[in-house]
């Protein structure tokens, strides 16, 4: 199964950078490093919400549901004349479900490493939340998932399984960040300052855009 990431590297990944950089009018390499750093932790913290049974039950339902990858077969028609107002709407409620009360320090932590606001990340975050939830309903349908185990091994094998440790931890401390500023340094030392020979974050980043 192909990573979160290589995704973003597809016709389907580039075609999803190009259309939420034009809806959200974001400098497309800054809606690039967004989405790079951002979708990972959305699904870290989906899967964190997934190791409940309750939370687990809550993300199969909306994936066989109205998540079920058709987004996906109309992106042209979903970028062409501008995204419709209920796709942020429905990105806004996906994000305050999964993110909660992080979800401003998170913002914040990925816009201070992207160099944009984090009202920028959170309307780009938005349109790719619905798209994202979009991706892993076909892959659920693709992979048969019909439990709590499949569910969190679909959303693990997404996030590259067994990753560095440097990447799990830059994913969880953004989590973690509550905004106040001592996290976010952290967490933008972790980045710009890893050593890329050593991979982790850092490296994966570099590696992703030619650096």
């Amino acid at each position: 199964m192909s990573g979160i990431l290589d995704l973003l590297n597809s016709d389907l990944g580039k075609t999803i950078i190009n259309g939420v950089s034009g809806s959200t009018g974001t400098n497309e390499n800054k809606t690039s490093s967004v989405l790079t750093m951002a979708l990972p932790v959305l699904m870290k913290a989906m899967e964190r919400n997934a190791a409940t049974p309750e939370g687990a039950d809550g993300l199969m339902g909306a994936l066989s549901g109205k998540h079920d990858g058709s987004i996906l077969d109309n992106l042209g028609d979903l970028f062409g004349g501008g995204v419709n107002e209920n796709v942020k709407v429905d990105g806004s409620k996906i994000l305050g479900h999964i993110l909660g009360g992080k979800q401003q320090g998170v913002q914040q932590v990925i816009g201070q490493k992207a160099g944009i606001d984090s009202n920028s990340v959170g309307e780009i975050l938005k349109v790719a939340a619905p798209i994202l939830m979009g991706i892993l309903g076909k892959q659920s349908r693709q992979n048969n998932v019909s439990s709590q185990g499949d569910l969190t091994g679909l959303l693990g094998g997404l996030l590259g399984g067994n990753q560095a440790r440097n990447e799990q931890s830059f994913f969880e401390k953004i989590l973690d960040a509550d905004g106040d500023g001592s996290v976010i340094d952290d967490v933008a030392g972790m980045v710009l300052g890893g050593d890329k020979k050593k991979g982790g974050l850092g490296g994966l980043l570099g590696g992703l855009f030619g650096k």
